[in-house]
C-alpha cells in the first residue's frame, strides 16, 4: 500500500499502520457499497415498472448484465469483511490488508463499469441508440480521467 512510505512523519508501529490502512478500507468500501446499494435497487425497481415490457430484447440482455455487475460489485464489496472475518486473529493482517486493497481495487473497477452501463442504458431507453453510445464515451472518459488522475497522483507521491 502506498501508505507504507518509512519516514512519513507518522509515529505509529508497524501494527498501527496496518490497522489504520484496513480502516481507510473498510471507509472506502462503505462509500463504494452504497453507491452500488442505490444502482442496485435502482436496477432492481426498473424491472417491475410497466414500461419494462418495452425494452427490446438487446435491452433485456443490457439490463441483466447490468444487474450481473451490481451483484458482482457487491459480492467484491463484501469480500475483505468476510476475509477478515476467516482471517481474524490468526495473524495475517500484512495479508489481510493487502487483499482487502486488491478487492476494493476490483470492487472499484466493476463499480465504474456498473455505471458506465445504467448511463449507457437509460440514455439509449429514453432517446435511442445513438444516445446510449454517447452517454457511455462520455462516462467511460470521464470515468478514465478519473481513474488517469488519481494514478497520476500516486506516480507524483512516489517520485516525491
Amino acid at each position: 500500500m502506498d501508505d507504507d512510505v518509512p519516514g512519513d512523519g507518522r509515529d505509529e508501529t508497524a501494527n498501527e499502520r496496518l490497522d489504520r490502512n484496513w480502516q481507510d478500507i473498510l471507509q472506502e468500501l462503505r462509500v463504494a457499497l452504497t453507491g452500488t446499494q442505490l444502482i442496485s435497487g435502482f436496477l432492481l425497481a426498473v424491472a417491475f415498472q410497466s414500461r419494462f415490457e418495452d425494452l427490446t430484447p438487446e435491452l433485456v440482455v443490457h439490463y441483466l448484465v447490468l444487474v450481473g455487475l451490481a451483484a458482482l460489485a457487491t459480492l467484491l464489496g463484501l469480500a475483505p469483511v468476510a476475509v477478515h472475518r476467516l482471517l481474524f486473529r490468526r495473524r495475517v493482517k500484512a495479508a489481510t490488508v493487502r487483499l482487502g486493497n486488491r478487492l476494493l481495487l476490483a470492487t472499484l473497477v466493476v463499480v465504474t463499469l456498473l455505471v458506465i452501463g445504467v448511463a449507457a442504458f437509460v440514455f439509449e431507453f429514453v432517446a435511442g441508440a445513438v444516445a446510449g453510445l454517447v452517454a457511455a464515451a462520455v462516462a467511460a472518459l470521464v470515468a478514465c480521467g478519473m481513474w488517469a488522475l488519481g494514478i497520476g497522483a500516486r506516480l507524483r507521491a512516489r517520485s516525491d
